[in-house]
């Protein structure tokens, strides 16, 4: 049997995406991000922005923008999405309804400033009556993290099937408490400190986690030195759990990528491991003095799907174990 069956014995399997979720706002951006997702491969996915990248009163040409885009041939890879207005904004529904008349091309559709679930569930209802109009089927939604209420329903809404990934939102979330949390909580270090942003950082992890999601990591704001960027990503997934993190400078994506990826060290170990496990249909193994079982290999599959994701050469002794099915999305 596959190991994404047999490890998972009918369990919905974890998803997984790219590691970096690139947003860009103007036309110049986008095309430069474009180019640039061109030239890596689907390494990273891109974020065309309605909600913080359109200028007044251009909010409308802004949306039918990023369809061109979208259905362009510069969209190689399909993994293109689109950050909408809020569900409250008055341009949200003509944002889903322009957008979704690309929904063949489009990755996801990214929902801000949700304040419960069940205003999600509106949204997820209307981008289902656009999308199916051109003929797409549950096209995913991102959630982002950034209200108290949301926070709240975190767990609700990552429950939710057509949800593949919930974003912190650092920014208005730690703005959202009026100065009870200082400004200095935005950024590193005081981001990876302070209780109430740790607490809520750690409930959307869990609550990605207990579904099978992605827990996508907030922004960093410094833009010129990349190793702040690459220090947040190594935080971000050692000490919090998050498997994806947002770049909002082109500079900032290789060193996410390189960071979210499995060390070469610890793919050639899943590898060896998950080769003799096959050898034995899955049967527990004793590797260097240590005793393995389908508990742990579920986690060294999910190394190899993500260093495969990444765009790792695997070695040729697991290759067998990738004809068939795979839990990599799209």
């Amino acid at each position: 049997m596959h190991p994404s069956e047999v490890l998972f014995q009918g369990n919905r399997q974890p998803l997984l995406l790219p590691a970096c979720d690139h947003y860009a706002g103007s036309e110049k951006l986008m095309r430069k991000s474009i180019a640039l997702q061109q030239e890596l491969g689907p390494l990273f996915d891109i974020t065309l922005d309605c909600e913080d990248g359109a200028s007044a009163g251009n909010e409308e040409a802004h949306a039918k923008l990023i369809v061109e885009l979208l259905n362009s041939e510069e969209n190689k890879f399909n993994r293109i999405g689109a950050r909408v207005h809020d569900v409250e904004s008055p341009f949200f529904a003509r944002d889903v309804e322009i957008i979704c008349t690309a929904a063949q091309r489009l990755a996801y559709i990214m929902v801000p400033k949700a304040h419960s679930v069940a205003e999600v569930e509106r949204a997820i209802k209307l981008i289902n009556t656009h999308a199916a109009k051109a003929g797409r089927k549950d096209l995913p939604v991102h959630v982002l993290i950034e209200t108290h209420g949301a926070l709240r329903d975190a767990y609700a809404i990552a429950a939710l099937p057509q949800v593949q990934s919930l974003s912190f939102g650092i920014m208005d979330f730690v703005s959202a408490h009026y100065g009870a949390i200082p400004g200095a909580a935005m950024r590193t270090p005081g981001q990876f400190t302070h209780p109430l942003v740790t607490r809520a950082k750690l409930e959307i992890a869990a609550a990605c986690h207990a579904h099978g999601k992605v827990p996508s990591h907030n922004v960093t704001t410094e833009i010129k030195d990349t190793a702040v960027a690459a220090n947040d990503a190594q935080r971000a997934a050692a000490e919090f759990g998050y498997t994806r993190m947002w770049s909002i400078h082109p500079n900032q994506i290789k060193p996410i990528i390189k960071t979210f990826t499995p060390r070469l060290s610890e793919v050639s170990e899943a590898a060896a491991i998950l080769h003799e496990a096959a050898a034995v249909q899955w049967g527990p193994i004793a590797q260097n003095g240590r005793l393995h079982d389908r508990a742990s290999y579920r986690y060294y599959w999910t190394v190899l799907q993500r260093a495969k994701l990444a765009g790792l050469t695997l070695p040729e002794s697991v290759a067998p174990l990738f004809n068939g099915s795979t839990t990599v999305h799209p």
